[in-house]
């Protein structure tokens, strides 16, 4: 039996990277439009990587050459450790779950699965980054041989990080939670993007790369980053610097492995927790508890804690929400920090709030039935409305005037504190009555699989009602606007622009109530209308 199994583990590596093979080659064959997105993919991910290679390669010889080796290959580190949480369908291999069925050993399955891990765009374009970055630092013969072992240990380090995460955190990446993770993965590249953008700016503006040196001298201790670090060390004739940063890296090539077969072994051994009932009382009671008691009662406090549930709760409305609260706050924040900006654009956080009052039923989706059985008169319908718009006030309300408060502090511009919250309210309230009225004119349905967010034939529907809704909604706003600029051209207007946020805020207060009004009728005749839309998900 010792021999069968011996024989087993030495040949489990070549069977799991043809299984590997095998999943990407099946999965390219179920539609054209997949091999057409793998190709283009493809050929985008080694174009950049050429780009890159070629520029580590020219950089060879530069004063700043390390520094910018080692910060990429740091960056590129983080990628593959944070990639995994929120890309969970995009390797299959990565949920070990699918093996545990199988007679499999926790070390043999982790070299075969690391060795399936360096099949792939990911692995290849860290492949052309390192060598790239090795060249750029590389000089002498020592230098060179250690850069072949700096270059595995690297490659093999990102890796097994990716793997390592995703072994310690599958069962989130198996739930409703990491489908939210999911869901929200456009998001973090948008922050990330504009992250990049203001760095490189900052950078361009207070002495370029020299800004990172002492930066550097930190990350290349720091495994991976450290393998290039040992490779410039040893160029530079620091022969025991760069044998001790080689033997970090390996450390922690070695740590992360045993990390991971723990992973495997408790995941390959212990029950999955998903399958038990809760059967305590309190997660049973804990709907009577928490937000719901301080929300008024009745119909009102019903309906609000429903729609705030759904922000928790629902993946494509937390994607949404999460997504406006961050784009919200990043727009007028980012341009302060810039100096490129204006505190006007605080009231981009309001815009992008409000638009989540459009399309309300939408959320429900064929579960609106329930909300229809209930809304039998005008009033009904008005509570139900007015409900949904306090709960999003709720959220929206004080972060507008955080996200204001922080640009007008960024910007220095505390004069300009009323006028921009009122300005703010105003425009909130104008874009809760539009999307209050476009709820009931315009509703479309928003399937809960994959990420498109209106079903097939409503893209029109969806069109209208949000940009229709924001040109209205700043029409109805025109008059706080003509305020705000009459007072800002006139000779006193200073003495009076604190009059804007009492006036903004009693406005937006108004027109919202108007909104709701006008809706509520609307809303109460076309039940049967509204859920036929919202039902097509």
């Amino acid at each position: 039996m010792s021999a069968g199994t011996g024989v087993s583990a030495a040949s489990i590596t070549p069977v799991v990277v043809r299984l590997k093979l095998s999943l990407l080659r099946n999965g390219l064959r179920q539609s054209a439009g997949r091999r057409a997105a793998y190709i283009v993919s493809l050929v985008l991910v080694l174009f950049v990587a050429a780009l890159q290679l070629t520029g580590l390669i020219a950089l060879r010889g530069n004063a700043h050459a390390t520094t910018v080796a080692v910060a990429l290959v740091t960056v590129t580190a983080l990628g593959w450790a944070v990639m995994p949480l929120f890309f969970p369908g995009g390797d299959e291999t990565l949920d070990p779950t699918r093996l545990v069925m199988l007679p499999l050993r926790p070390q043999p399955l982790v070299r075969a699965l690391l060795a399936a891990s360096l099949v792939g765009i990911g692995p290849l374009f860290t492949l052309c980054l390192l060598v790239g970055s090795v060249i750029s630092v590389a000089h002498g013969t020592a230098a060179y041989v250690t850069a072949a072992v700096a270059l595995v240990l690297a490659l093999l380090v990102c890796v097994a990080l990716a793997r390592a995460v995703a072994a310690a955190n599958i069962r989130l990446l198996s739930s409703r939670r990491g489908r939210d993770l999911a869901v929200l993965s456009g998001l973090v590249v948008a922050v990330g993007v504009q992250l990049v953008n203001f760095g490189a700016q900052r950078l361009g503006a207070t002495g370029g790369l020299s800004t990172l040196d002492p930066a550097a001298d930190v990350l290349r201790w720091v495994p991976p980053a450290s393998a290039i670090g040992a490779v410039d060390s040893v160029s530079d004739g620091s022969y025991g610097s760069g044998i001790a940063q080689l033997a970090l890296c390996a450390a922690a090539l070695a740590g992360l492995l045993t990390l991971w077969s723990r992973h495997l072994t408790r995941l390959m051994t212990s029950p999955d927790g998903s399958t038990l009932q809760a059967a305590e009382p309190a997660a049973r009671d804990r709907g009577s508890s928490g937000i719901g008691r301080l929300l008024p009662a009745g119909r009102t406090g019903t309906v609000m804690e429903r729609s705030l549930r759904y922000v928790w709760r629902d993946p494509k409305t937390k994607a949404a929400w999460v997504t406006s609260l961050a784009i919200g706050l990043i727009v007028p924040v980012f341009n302060a920090l810039q100096g490129t900006g204006t505190v006007y654009f605080a009231c981009f956080a309001a815009g992008m709030l409000g638009i989540q009052m459009y399309n309300q039923f939408g959320q429900d989706t064929s579960a609106f039935w329930m909300v229809a059985m209930t809304i039998s008169s005008t009033h009904d319908a008005y509570v139900e409305l007015r409900g949904r718009a306090l709960a999003l006030l709720v959220i929206t309300l004080p972060y507008a005037t955080l996200v204001t408060v922080l640009t007008t502090s960024l910007l220095d511009a505390w004069r300009q504190l009323p006028e921009v919250l009122g300005l703010s309210f105003a425009l909130l309230g104008a874009m809760l009555a539009t999307g209050a009225w476009s709820s009931a004119r315009f509703p479309y349905s928003i399937p809960q699989e994959g990420y498109k967010n209106v079903a097939p034939g409503q893209a029109g529907l969806a069109w209208i009602s949000i940009f229709g809704g924001m040109v209205s909604a700043a029409l109805l706003a025109a008059p706080v606007i003509a305020l705000t600029i009459w007072l800002n051209v006139s000779a006193d207007g200073d003495r009076w622009s604190w009059l804007l946020l009492p006036v903004g805020a009693v406005y937006g207060a108004l027109i919202t109530l108007l909104g709701l009004r006008l809706a509520a009728p609307r809303t109460a005749r076309r039940l049967p209308e509204i859920l036929a839309a919202v039902s097509k998900g």
